[in-house]
């Protein structure tokens, strides 16, 4: 006995299931695409914004400015004398950090430099050699006529770029050097401990840099060095830069400063113990006028236009942008002899008088 199996599929169904088909799977392809586009896209930054200082239209005779990239970079300029923390414009992507080797994007510091009206330096001085503080430090320095200050890891990065061994100077816990009217003593320090071991071993505890570096590398060969904390003073007034939201307990006790720039990033991934310590063990040991928070924006944000805040899927797996935000707040809120600012991206404040 045989049986004959009928189709409920006709020859005339097939074209409508194919294009049902190619419905179904190009509407899948777009939700994948637009959830790629959330998840990978800039979240609000993690400061308020009604904290930032409006640029400055004429700069006094004599006043001493600041101008901040993001990151952490910061240029202070008496008029006389100008020197850079950091000097950090290259700005890789997330993907770009995680799976390939990065190097210092010429083009992107050209602009970068351009932009912050930069000529020529005295210095650059990285805050620590993490790859988003001193990746750049060499081919700044480079075309700016600078010495670049820091660590023996800071120096191998320098090598590596075969900046001159002339231009390139080791700093010494609390030996002050001078650049022009500007007093600037480093302070080794510590940087905040991340959540992820894996981060904490390669990054932190095996912190040196000890071969000439040379790009392109891993985001990853890019080791701490040493992390330093900065107190400048100058005939205008004092300012400490904190770059990492890390502390020593007590080795700022008595240091006076009338403006703390503040490292806020990490401090979100952090347990509310350790926020309250960060902060008693910087402005409260310090007690500046003006608190200003940088080291706050995502590290992978483009170059031009706004800061940003993490990228979204960071943000949504560790939280760490909204506790930073509402820790600051609430200092805000328990300080009111304290001015918390935040600075334009670029332009000129002028800091001192």
């Amino acid at each position: 006995m045989s049986y004959t199996v009928h189709s409920s599929v006709t020859r005339q169904d097939r074209p409508h299931m194919k294009k049902r088909f190619t419905i179904l799977i190009a509407s899948l392809t777009l939700l994948l695409a637009a959830a790629w586009g959330y998840l990978f896209g800039y979240s609000d930054p993690p400061v308020d914004p009604a904290w930032e200082l409006a640029p400055a239209e004429t700069i006094p005779e004599g006043a001493l400015t600041v101008r901040f990239a993001g990151t952490s970079t910061l240029l202070f300029d008496d008029g006389d004398t100008a020197f850079l923390f950091d000097g950090w414009f290259s700005r890789p992507g997330p993907l770009e950090v995680l799976l390939q080797k990065i190097a210092p994007d010429l083009d992107n510091i050209h602009w970068g430099l351009q932009r912050m009206q930069i000529d020529t330096l005295a210095a650059v001085i990285p805050l620590h050699s993490h790859y988003d503080h001193a990746m750049d430090t060499p081919a700044v320095a480079e075309r700016t006529g600078a010495t670049v200050y820091g660590s023996g890891a800071t120096a191998n990065i320098c090598r590596g770029w075969g900046l001159p061994e002339k231009r390139i100077a080791l700093l010494s816990d609390r030996a002050m050097f001078q650049l022009g009217q500007f007093e600037i003593t480093p302070i080794v320090s510590t940087h905040f401990a991340y959540p992820d071991a894996r981060m904490r071993e390669s990054l932190l505890e095996n912190a040196d840099i000890p071969e000439p570096l040379i790009p392109p590398a891993s985001a990853f060969d890019y080791k701490l060095g040493k992390a330093y904390i900065f107190h400048v003073a100058h005939p205008q007034g004092s300012f400490l830069v904190v770059g990492s939201a890390g502390f020593v307990p007590g080795q700022l006790a008595g240091m006076d400063v009338d403006v703390l720039f503040l490292g806020t990033g990490g401090i979100g991934s952090q347990t509310a113990d350790y926020r309250e310590q960060f902060w008693a063990e910087t402005a409260g040991q310090v007690r500046p006028e003006r608190v200003i928070p940088v080291h706050w924006d995502s590290l992978t944000g483009p170059l031009d236009g706004p800061l940003t805040g993490e990228v979204r899927i960071a943000r949504l797996l560790a939280g760490s942008d909204e506790a930073a935000l509402a820790f600051l707040r609430a200092k805000e809120s328990a300080n009111p002899d304290v001015e918390f600012a935040t600075l334009p991206r670029f332009d000129p404040v002028v800091l001192f008088p």
